[in-house]
Formats: C-alpha cells, structure tokens, sequence
C-alpha cells in the first residue's frame, strides 16, 4: 500500500450533494464526558439510524412502481437493460458444480432404463428416478444417496408438499408424493438438521411408509401442495386438474385416499371417462401460491386459470385469461419479440406479497424470454392495489400490467467469458459499451425460476453438451436514488430498434422505468430442472424495511441469493453477484495493477455514501462478506490486509469533508447552521444502521412458554450482528484518524475557516454519538445472550409487576438508549445477582463476567453493590463475633459508596438485614448516606429550608431523603423494640446486648450534621412523648428545630421551657409573647396563663446580661400592659358567659371573645358598650387610665339607677347602692379614671339629703370609707362641699345635714385613731386642723343640732384628753 498513492483529488465528488443530517446551533455540540453514559447522545445517534431505515425503504423503487406507470407517461412495456462485456458488472456467477455420484451409474446398466430427475430443495435432495427405482440424493453432502425401491412402477414424477393437519404422526413433517404412469403414492418425511462435514449444516431425512396409494390411468404430474396439505396435478394425457384426497381412515362415503378431477366434475370422476378437453384447454402446469391462497394453472395455449381452493374437494374457478399474445401486442405494439410462432409461456411465478407494494402477484414468461406482469383488475389507470386479498379473503381477477421485452442485445457467452480490459479505461461508465460483435437472440427458454427481481431462464446452447442461462436482475445504480452526482444515463441500444420504440416521460419527479443488468451463461449438460437455495433470511422487522429489491441494504446482513441448476452432468450453482462483490473486484484491480477508473466509476454509479458504506464493511470484515457458501455462515470473514488497505485509503478519500451551511432568518440576528456530512459519516450510520435493522425497532421479548417471556430474538442472529458491529468497532478503534482533516487540507476551501471548524465540529460530534451507540450495542447484544443463558423468561417472573411491564414493552433501541432501559437492565442484573447469592455462588465470577461484555449494563458501582449484599450474606453464616463485624463494615463501606446507584427497595432491604443482626451503625449511617446521595445538589434540603413552597420541583428530592429519614427511625423503633425484649433477644443474631446497640444508635444518629435529619428526628421523638428527655439533651439544632416555621404551638411551647433551661428567661418571655398572642385555637386562659409566665419570665431576666435592659424593661412594661387587658377580656368573657349560646351575632361575638386577645378599645367599643356593662366599663377605664368625666359620671349614673328600686324604702336601696358602690370603690379607688371620688361622693351625699329623715347622719362618709377611702379624704371631700355654696348646700338645711356627716366622720376617725394596731398611726392624725375645723364647725352649727353638736364638742375633748 505504501507504493500506492492516495486517490487524486480529480475525480472527487463536489461536496454539494446530501442534505442537512441535523441542525447544529453554534457552541452547542460539546461532547459530554464520556465515562457517563450520555443518553441524549444515545438518542441522538439512534434517530440517524433511523433515518437510515427510511431511507432504505425509499432508495429503490418498488417493483410495481416502475411497471405500472401513470396514463400519457409511457406505453406499459419496456426493454431497457444494461449488458456489460466487463466481468465486474455480471450480475451472476457460476459458483460450483457438483456432479452426480458415480454410484448411481452403475442403474444405468442397460440402454433400455427409463430416468427422470428433479429438484426438492426444501429437503436438501435432488430426487433421480431410474425406473422403479426412486434415489434421493444430498447435494450438500455431494455423495450420500438415500433409495426407495417399494414399488414396481416406473417413476416419473416427485413432489414434497405439506401434510394435511391430524393425519400422520406428528414427526412426519412433509409428505413425498411419487408419480407413475398408473398410481400415486405417499411417502412420509422427517426432517432434522445435523451438522455435516466441514461443520456444514444439512438435513437428515427418514422415510415413513404411509399405506396410502391410489391407482390412476393416467400419468400424474406438475403436483403443488398448498398450506393446509392438499394437494393439485395436472394428467400428462388429458390436461385436466386433479386434487389427491387423503384421510386419516375410510368413511362411508370416501376412500382413505382417492383422486378428484376438478375439470371434468368430481362426480364424473368416479365413473370412466368418456371425454377429456380439448386438446387447447389442455393443463399443462400447475403453480401454487400458498400466502394467498390460490393456485395458477397453464394450458398448452397460454391460457391462464386462477382457482382458489374453497371447500374439501372443491375448488373456486376464479379466472381465465385467453388471448394474452393479443394483449401483450396491445401493450408493445410492432414489438419483433411478439410473434405467434414465439408466443408460448414456458413458465408462471409467483411474486411474492412482500416484494410489491403495488400488488403485482404473477410472471409469465415466454420462451423468447418476454416477461408478462399481471396485478389484481382495479379500475382504468388506478394502480394502487391492496398487497393482499380483500378481506372477504377472496382472490381478485388479475390483468396484464406490463410486458418485458427481451435484451437485444446480449453478449454471447464466448465474448462475456474474456472481459475487454484492454480498452476498460478508455470508456466510462456513463456511456454505452459498443454493440456486440454476436448478439444472442434468445429464442428457445425451456425452464426458469424467479426469486426477489431475479429471472434464471435455461435455454439449450449453440453447441451440443452446453445449456445457455439467460439471468437478469434489477440494476439499482439506474433505478435507484443514490445520491449520484451523474446518475448514469439511460442505456439506449442501437438494437433495440427492433422490438419497437420504448419512450419515457421526461417529467421531474417520474419514476425510473425498470432498467437490469442482463448476461448470458453457459453451463454444461441439458438442464432438467432450476430452484432457488432456500436461505436463513433474516426475520422480519418492525424497522422501516427496504424492498426485496434493494441488496444494497441487505448485502451486509444476509446471504447471496443462490440458484440451482440441475442438469444431466450435475448441479449448477449459480450466485448472485452483489454491489460488495462488483466493489471487492474493482479493489483487487486496484491492489494489483494499480487501474483506478473502475473504482471510479463504481463511485460514480452507486454514489458516495453507498460506496463508502461498503467500503467499511469491506475494509472492516463482515459474515456475509463471502459471497455464500453456507460453511462459511456465520464465521467472520475478511480480506487481505493489502486490499483492506486500498478500501479504506478509498474510504477516507471518497468521503470527502464535511460542509457548514448558514441559514439567517431575515428580520433578525439569529443564525443556525447545519451540517452537511462527509461521506464518512453518512457511510458509517449507514452501514451500522444495515446492520442492526433486523434488531432495532423490535420489542426484546415475545411470549413463550405458559406465563413465561422469551427472547424475541434467535442467539444466531445476536451472534451473527454482533460479530459485524464488533468487527465494525474494532476497525474504528484501529484507524481513528478516518473522521478527521488531512494537514493542508483547509487551504482549498470557499468558506471560512471558522464555519469550516464548525462543520468538523458537527460530525465529529455526531461519529462519537454513533462509536457511542456502537459500543454499547455490541454490549447489549452480549447483555440480551447472557440473560439467555440465565433463562430470561424465569428471571423477567422474578422481577416486579412494573417491571416486568417495562420490559415486555421494551424494544431493543429502549434497552440501549432510554433510561427505562437502564432501569430493565439494572433490575435484570440485581435478579441474576439474586440467584447467584441464593445458591452460595460468589458474585465475583458474575459480575466480572458482566463487567467485560457489558460493563455499560453493569458499571463499577454494580459490582460494588454485588459485593456489598455478599458481605451482608457472609456476615450472617460467620459466627465469629470480629469477623461479622468485619464483614458488616465492608458492606456498609461499599454500600456508603455507592449509594447513588440504590433504589429504595434496596435501601430498605439493606436496613432490615442490619436490624436483623443488631447492625446500628449500618442501620443508621447508611440511609443518611444515601439520603445525601439521592439529593446530591442539596434540591431537597434548599427546599425544606424555604420551608417547603407549593409546586416545587425540588419537593421529589426532598421527598426521597424523608424516606431514608423514616429508614434511620424504623431502625431505631426496631432496636427500642429488641432492648424492651432484651431477655428473648438473646438467642438473636445480635452482635452486642441490645440496649448497648439502642445506644449506639441513638448516639450515631444524634452524631449526624444533617439538620433537615435532626428535625424529622426530633418530631419522631417528641410524637413519642420525650419531649423531657430531648429537652434534657439540648442537642446542637434543637433550637432552630423548634423556631423552623411552619411554627406550631407544641414547637413553641417547648421552645420557651428549652430557654428556661438554658438559662435564657428574656427569650423564653419572648416566645410565651408570641404564643399567648398567636394565631391559633387557644384558649383565653391559656393566652393568660402564658402572659403571666412571660412576665414571670421577663422579671427573672439579669440586669447585666446582654447589655438589653432598658429594651427588657420595655417589653416588661409591654407585657404587663397586655397582662392587664388579658385579664380586662377575661372578666368580660365571664361576664358574658352565660350568653355564649345567644342565637345570632352576640353569641358569635361571645365565642370569639374567648379566641384571641383584644384591645381596650376593642373590649369597651365591641362588648361592653353593646352589651351595656356598667362595671366592665369602669374596669376598662381604670386599667387603661383613661380620664373622662364625660364617660365616667354617666356610667356611675346608670349604677345609682340599677340599684334604687323603685317603690322601695330608702333603708332598702340605701343597701342597693351599698352593695353596688363598696364593691367597685375598694377595687378601684383611688382610680379617678373609674371612680371619681368627689363624684360618687355627691350622689351620696344627694341620696342621703333625699332621705334625711329615713337615713342615720354619717351614712354617707361611712360608704365611701367601707370603699377604703382614707377618713382624711373622706373629709376633704365633704368639707369642700360644706364650703362650696353650690346647690343643694346653698341652703342651711344642706350645710347643716353635710356637717352632721363631718362630725360623724370625724368622731369615726379619732375612735379608730385611738383603736391599738389601728390602720391610722397616731403620728399621722391631724389634731390641729380638726381641732381647728371643729371650732368652726361649733361657731356655724345650727341652735336645733344638738346631737351633731355634742359629737363635735366630744371630739374636742377627745382631742385633748389623748393628745
């Protein structure tokens, strides 16, 4: 290779063609690291997969689409082919001949012997019949014959078909019918695949007599079989159609087997024949198509039957088409290949359902090779046929569609034989070769055969010994969209002139006109008979299919199309020859003489992202690399390093680079780009794509056994694609430089260099999406096949319902790319692991197992946890007390570490074994870690910490650390429970005595620096009644705990008494504040009781502390202010009490009373003025100091009126106003704000004149003094009165009545002054001003007061007799 120089950039593509894979906005395509598995990425890479499927279901054109053109498009025939003298470009290849066994010739042993031979591929046999002899011969094996000689009748024809249901055994699997010239006969088959030599496969039969055999007289032949066992032929003499009847035992009315003649009547068919068709009806083939349920039948005179096989022993004539030479000149009309003498049909074949979308159903094809093509009748012009029966299930008639004239201009064998290389550089592959110096004219085909849009005819050949094969197939670099730069031009032969013009329409969006590949083979020996080599395709798939058609897409993943030719020599087989093999040819041609033009030229034809895909699987090895022998199956194959060399030096080069695109989108400065990749990359999603196709887009599992999944998937299949992608991954991996630029490759650029980094940018981004994908790929298929081995159906059972749901909707993609994936995996793996430690088994095996053919499947951390849950195993059998425990940490180390790959299940699986053993630094550290762990960015702490908003996204993080929370308490619930227990406790698995470990725990816990965990554990213990004890403690967040809103009254309550224990009685006041004043259902006589305690508490507040007196003796005052009005409401809530359950708005107002605090004003403005409470009212305005004589004095004036009662003597309400006055006046005087002194004294006094003569002198001031008024006030009182002059003591009568009072006033005081421990000190009493005030009192009394004047005239004596 270091000889050869890279291809000259000459013959590059422009990089114009492709379209925008995907749209890159700038600096946004940064590969993420790739240790993560990036599932974004993963998608990523899976969507251009799946582009790659659609277009492969677009590229080629179906079958039906480039026949059955539109009306005015073109006339419905075609003869377009391409014939090229090149052996590159042959379409087939004879691969090997295979002679018939030398033992068989020693039948031949005289000249009279009469043989026949045919082919039965789906046994593997070729049968020969010498005479009454019946020789099966294994052509895979080449020598070994197996023989029937039970019957003595000449043998002339043998047919394998299926076997009725309910008749045999069921080991006989197909049924062997044997023709001769007066009986039928059934043979029994068994089948089973053994392997043969060179590690071949091959089919071992055995042969079951079955007792079953009709007499005919006539010879049968041209038997089918169809889907449910019966069985159709045709009579050799008389052309008419037959069905042999057969049945697991005679009835009354049928023979076990029997013969019925559907064109005669089955009636008739019991008697002798008197007549038989004519001889143009004459049946000469019967032809059966078992998917749709019908089978053809051919008359000597190109006559067409379609029948549809209806009840037992009937059958449906659907349709005859006649006259069809007459409709094939209406479709090619002039055409020389359309002649009377050459109009007859050799063969039918079927297409099949799956090969046309449009419907096209059956081939006739001519003995001058004229191809006939009929689909369903459908209306004028309307080619759009339903691809199966209607769904009555009934066979629609069919129509001639198209007629395919033969090639005009075919290359005899001798010239194809000895390719024209000389001159091979001089022309190119867009231009038509030179006509042939011999044109074959095919004229006499005897046999063909059809598979997938490839056509084998045989035809004797121009010398004796030699048979001529006329083998066609579709060319898809002139029907195909493969991105060509210079699609080639239509071929249009100077011959063709002699079948008739052909023209197309020259539309824009036409569709290619049918267009093969057409060569001319000989063979030796008179050929007999040709089938198709029955094949392992690959299972149908969900994924976007290409059509049968298109080998580009399938060339990677399936075998060649083979056929079989049998004839008098041996057997033929012929290959089909692929695009891949086309391409290895040229490459050798390159390798070896170093002629680049047909690499070239293959470029050209099938586009640059076609080649460079095959030139991947090429340079990168492939199963189906070898162009089909079936040894080879299966086995890796790969070219010499010399030629891989040249592939990929022709890959790098053909891809070109990538391009960047702007798009601005006008009106803004917003501009994307997208990317236009390079051939490389399209190449590489391209053939990754052709090659999991048959996997992707299916689901994993289909049911199998009852109530148990199974793989969807066959392991022959997973091995086979794997084997490919890890070839393809390897390649990759030893030649990374093929996605980047050459040095010096930018110079020769039109864009800029900054788009130009961009567009490398694009696809080297998209090719690690897509190594991604590719490897973790390879290492699903090893994940799936491991799972096989486990017995995926029972370990999906063991998994839970949710999961099993996710896994059997799962498809192959979602294992790879979605996280449901990787949850189905992880669960799988855990079921296997599970096993594994159940049967004592160690993890290590597994897990490494695991870990080296799917590590993406089972991570470092998997394992981990695997030997985690096996420590814990191997701690509960240890009995040794220090190796459990050794044991017990390593699990909770490994566990610690990889706790952000734990579910919770597991979490708590894990807690219950360490309580199990009496593990409380397991039990309590791991949910703490792994609560960390589950919230790694602090989401859910940040949340509880903004105290929990509403629709908060952050709530699922915080949710899953108060589960691990309520693990931690379980666990500490548990070992409370074991201590309680601790006498029963110990026969238990418990390493230490329970209390210790109840202990320990609690130590752990309280140990831990998460608050958000301290708190949940604080609620726990507080709801449990420990309260005390957690007060006692004054663990470090206690504090902020109880402060956390939402606060709550429990939380303050033991917020104030955890200040008082702290030595912090201001702050406990504080909160009793707060608490006596909150917004909750408390009492009144609660808010009181905690008013009073916060006084209490404010008092005890250090003068020194803090330096906060003076606020302290603030809030004091504050407080005792609100103490006050607490007790104001209190005393007028038990006033109102009794009318709590007033109907309507007061009793409302009553109930609310007890609810919350109020103000003064409240008080006085809601209740006491409404509910008119005289005594409330003066309470309120003496606690609030309020002085208003305006407010006052009616108040006292509704009191005097409440207690005189009407009618009543003065002594009576003189003992009201008693009972209401004292009262009120020891309680609130010296209060002027509630009880004006002067006030209430001149009520008094006014009530006494009124009463004067029914009421004892003095009355008045003895009230006021029982109301605790100090005697000298009392006096100063009245004495102002007596010198006031103003009414009522203007008059003598008023003077004198206020100085009786005096006198008795004052006699009372000098009486109590004198009394021992009186209330008045001696020292304190005013003997001169009395003494004084008498003398005036004596000078201004009246001559008729006697008795007032002896008291004044007693208290001066008094007055000197003691002092």
């Amino acid at each position: 290779m270091a000889a050869l120089p890279p291809f000259s950039t000459s013959y590059r593509q422009q990089p114009s063609i492709g379209t925008p894979s995907s749209v890159f906005r700038q600096n946004q395509n940064q590969p993420r690291p790739a240790s993560a598995l990036d599932l974004p990425g993963l998608q990523s890479a899976s969507r251009v997969l799946h582009d790659q499927f659609m277009k492969d279901a677009q590229i080629i054109p179906d079958i039906g689409d480039m026949l059955t053109t539109r009306k005015f498009e073109s006339p419905p025939s075609s003869a377009l082919y391409s014939v090229f003298p090149d052996d590159y470009r042959a379409p087939f290849q004879k691969r090997r001949l295979v002679g018939i066994p030398e033992a068989l010739f020693q039948y031949y042993n005289t000249t009279n012997v009469t043989s026949h031979m045919g082919l039965i591929p789906e046994i593997e046999r070729v049968w020969i019949s010498i005479d009454h002899k019946l020789f099966l011969w294994d052509y895979i094996e080449g020598q070994d014959i197996s023989s029937f000689v039970d019957q003595p009748d000449v043998i002339t024809h043998v047919a394998v078909v299926k076997p009725r249901a309910g008749v045999f055994v069921d080991e006989i699997t197909s049924v062997m019918v044997i023709c001769t010239p007066v009986s039928v006969l059934l043979i029994g088959l068994s089948m089973s695949t053994v392997l043969g030599t060179n590690n071949r496969s091959r089919k071992e039969i055995k042969m079951y007599a079955t007792d079953m055999t009709v007499s005919t007289d006539i010879e049968m032949t041209s038997v089918v079989g169809m889907s449910d066992g019966r069985i159709f032929m045709c009579g050799s003499q008389d052309g008419c159609l037959y069905e042999l009847h057969y049945q697991q035992s005679e009835s009354w009315f049928s023979k076990r087997v029997h013969i019925v003649n559907h064109s005669v009547g089955s009636v008739q068919s019991l008697f002798p024949r008197f007549t038989s068709p004519k001889s143009e009806d004459r049946i000469v083939a019967v032809i059966s198509d078992p998917k749709r349920n019908c089978f053809y039948t051919l008359s000597a005179r190109n006559s067409i039957s379609i029948y549809q096989a209806s009840s037992e022993k009937a059958v449906h004539h659907v349709q005859t088409l006649s006259n069809l030479y007459k409709s094939a000149q209406e479709k090619a009309p002039g055409s020389p290949a359309l002649t009377p003498s050459t109009f007859q049909i050799v063969a039918l074949h079927i297409m099949d359902l799956g090969e046309s979308r449009t419907g096209v159903q059956l081939i006739a094809i001519t003995m001058n090779g004229v191809r006939l093509y009929f689909s369903p009748s459908t209306s004028a012009y309307s080619f759009s046929y339903a691809p199966t029966p209607s769904a009555a299930g009934g066979v629609r008639p069919l129509q001639l569609i198209h007629v395919r004239l033969p090639p005009p201009n075919l290359l005899h064998p001798d010239e194809q034989s000895s390719p024209h290389r000389s001159g091979y550089n001089s022309s190119t592959r867009n231009s038509p070769p030179q006509p042939p110096s011999r044109p074959f004219i095919v004229s006499g085909l005897e046999n063909s055969c059809y598979l997938d849009g490839l056509m084998v005819s045989a035809q004797p050949g121009d010398t004796d010994g030699t048979d001529f094969l006329l083998c066609t197939a579709p060319d898809l670099t002139r029907i195909g969209s493969l991105g060509q730069l210079n699609p080639p031009s239509q071929q249009q032969p100077s011959q063709q002139s002699m079948y008739g013009p052909t023209s197309y329409g020259t539309g824009a969006n036409q569709r290619p006109p049918l267009t093969e590949y057409a060569t001319l083979l000989a063979i030796p020996g008179r050929t007999w008979s040709m089938a198709t080599v029955p094949r392992e395709s690959t299972p149908p798939s969900i994924a976007p299919s290409p059509p049968v058609t298109n080998e580009l897409a399938t060339q990677f993943s399936e075998p060649s199309r083979q056929f079989m030719i049998l004839t008098n020599v041996g057997l033929t087989f012929l290959i089909k020859r692929r695009a891949l093999d086309y391409l290895k040819a040229v490459i050798e041609e390159v390798q070896t003489e170093g002629v680049v033009q047909p690499i070239i030229e293959f470029r050209d034809s099938f586009g640059r992202d076609q080649t460079c895909a095959m030139l991947l699987g090429l340079a990168s090895g492939n199963t189906f690399l070898d162009a089909g022998e079936p040894s080879t199956s299966g086995t890796l194959c790969t070219i010499s390093p010399d030629i891989a060399n040249v592939a990929k030096q022709a890959f790098y080069d053909f891809g070109e680079r990538p391009i960047w695109t702007e798009r601005v989108t006008y009106g803004t400065s917003d501009s994307s780009g997208s990317a236009i990749f390079s051939g490389r990359r399209e190449g590489f999603a391209m053939y990754f794509a052709r090659l999991v196709r048959p996997l992707w887009k299916d689901k994993l599992t289909k049911s199998g056994p009852p109530g148990l999944q199974q793989s969807n998937f066959e392991d022959y299949l997973l091995v086979t694609v794997q084997k490919n992608l890890f070839a393809l991954k390897e390649f990759l991996d030893k030649n990374p430089h093929l996605f980047h630029s050459a040095p010096g490759e930018h110079s020769v650029s039109r864009t800029s260099s900054g788009n130009e980094q961009e567009a490398w940018k694009a696809e080297q981004n998209s090719v690690s999406q897509l190594q991604a994908l590719l490897s973790r790929t390879i290492e699903a298929i090893s994940f799936i096949l491991l799972l096989n081995d486990y017995r995926l159906g029972e370990l999906i059972a063991q998994c839970d319902p949710d999961t099993q749901k996710l896994i059997t909707s799962m498809t192959f993609e979602d294992l790879i790319t979605s996280q449901n994936g990787v949850t189905a995996a992880r669960a799988l793996v855990n079921v296997v692991i599970d096993q594994q430690i159940g049967q004592q088994i160690s993890v290590d095996t597994i897990s490494e197992v695991l870990q080296q053919r799917c590590g993406s499947f089972c991570s470092t951390d998997d394992v981990m946890l695997y030997k985690a849950r096996e420590s814990v195993r191997k701690a509960m059998e240890s009995r040794n007390p220090s190796e459990r425990h050794n044991w017990l940490g390593e699990s909770l180390r490994l566990f610690t570490k990889g706790a952000r790959m734990l579910d919770f299940d597991k979490i708590r699986e894990v807690c219950g074994e360490y309580q199990q053993l009496g593990y409380g630094k397991g039990a309590v550290e791991l949910p703490l870690s792994c609560a960390q762990a589950l919230d790694p960015d602090n989401l859910g702490l940040e949340y509880w910490y903004a105290a929990c908003p509403p629709n908060d996204t952050r709530k699922e993080y915080c949710d899953k650390r108060l589960k691990c929370y309520d693990l931690v308490l379980h666990s500490l619930s548990v070992f409370e429970e074991q201590a309680s227990q601790s006498a029963s406790a110990q026969g238990s698995n418990a390493i230490d005595d329970p209390e210790a470990i109840r202990s320990h725990a609690y130590d752990l816990a309280f140990s831990s620096e998460d608050e958000m965990f301290h708190s949940t554990l604080y609620d726990w213990l507080i709801n449990r009644g420990l309260a005390d004890e957690l007060l006692a403690m004054r663990p470090p967040f206690l504090e902020a705990h109880l402060k956390r809103e939402p606060i709550t009254v429990p939380k303050y309550q033991l917020l104030w008494q955890f200040y008082v224990k702290d030595g912090q009685p201001l702050r406990a006041a504080e909160i009793l504040a707060v608490l006596a004043e909150s917004d909750t259902d408390l009492l009144l006589d609660k808010r009181l009781e905690y008013l009073t305690l916060a006084v209490g508490n404010a008092k005890s507040h250090p003068v020194t502390i803090g330096g906060r007196h003076e606020t302290a003796i603030s809030f004091l005052t504050n407080l005792e202010e609100k103490l006050d009005v607490a007790q104001v409401q209190l005393e007028v809530y038990n006033a109102l009490l009794p009318h709590m359950n007033d109907p309507g708005e007061a009793g409302e107002k009553i109930k609310y009373l007890s609810k919350t605090l109020l103000t003064m004003s409240e008080l006085y403005q809601v209740y006491a003025e409404p509910f008119d409470l005289p005594v409330m009212k003066l309470l309120i305005l003496h606690v609030s100091d309020h002085h208003d004589e305006h407010v006052v004095r009616p108040i006292w004036d509704r009191i005097f009126d409440d207690a005189i009662e009407k009618g009543a003597d003065a002594q009576t309400n003189a003992d009201h106003i008693i009972a209401s006055v004292v009262p009120l006046g020891k309680r609130f005087y010296p209060s002027e704000s509630a009880f004006p002194l002067k006030y209430i004294a001149s009520l008094l006094v006014k009530f006494a004149l009124k009463n004067r003569t029914q009421l004892p002198n003095g009355w008045t001031p003895r009230v006021l003094v029982q109301c605790n008024v100090p005697y000298g006030d009392v006096w100063d009182v009245l004495h102002e009165m007596y010198e006031s002059q103003i009414p009522p003591f203007n008059t003598q009568s008023g003077v004198q009545v206020v100085s009786a009072d005096i006198a008795i006033l004052l006699n009372d005081w000098l009486e109590e002054a004198k009394r021992p421990q009186s209330s008045v000190p001696r020292g304190e009493f005013p003997v001169g001003r009395i003494d004084l005030a008498v003398g005036q009192y004596l000078a201004e009394l009246s001559a008729n007061q006697a008795e007032t004047k002896a008291i004044y005239e007693g208290i001066k004596r008094q007055l000197r007799r003691n002092w």
